[in-house]
């Protein structure tokens, strides 16, 4: 089992930036690949980044791409989502995942969760 902890949400203004962790802890945390999901008000959770085990590769969804970067520190077993240009629709729950299947994309694919960080965008 993987435990995840995110932090560092926050009410930010419309082109600011914030910088979210997920401090993991449990099972080798080198092992899984990583991902960060969003969730808006009335809306289905959606992807917004990954990073494998080695942290070589990282996938983005296109309404990130160019504004967020995913990293990770194995050493401290942790990844990080920084977020910069920050836009009212970036407005949502953030969660960090493990990746426990196939896909990176989805979130079917990740079977550990953390409890969610609120990210605010006003404009």
């Amino acid at each position: 089992q993987v435990q995840l902890v995110e932090s560092g949400g926050g009410l930010v203004q419309a082109g600011g930036s914030l910088r979210l962790s997920c401090a993991a802890s449990g099972r080798a945390f080198s092992n899984y690949a990583m991902g960060w999901f969003r969730q808006a008000p009335g809306k289905e959770r959606e992807f917004v980044a990954a990073i494998s085990w080695s942290g070589s590769t990282t996938y983005y969804a296109d309404s990130v791409k160019g504004r967020f970067t995913i990293s990770r520190d194995n050493a401290k077993n942790t990844v990080y989502l920084q977020m910069n240009s920050l836009k009212p629709e970036d407005t949502a729950v953030y969660y960090c995942a493990g990746r426990s299947g196939v896909s990176y994309y989805n979130a079917a694919g990740y079977g550990y969760w953390g409890q969610g960080t609120q990210v605010t965008v006003s404009s």
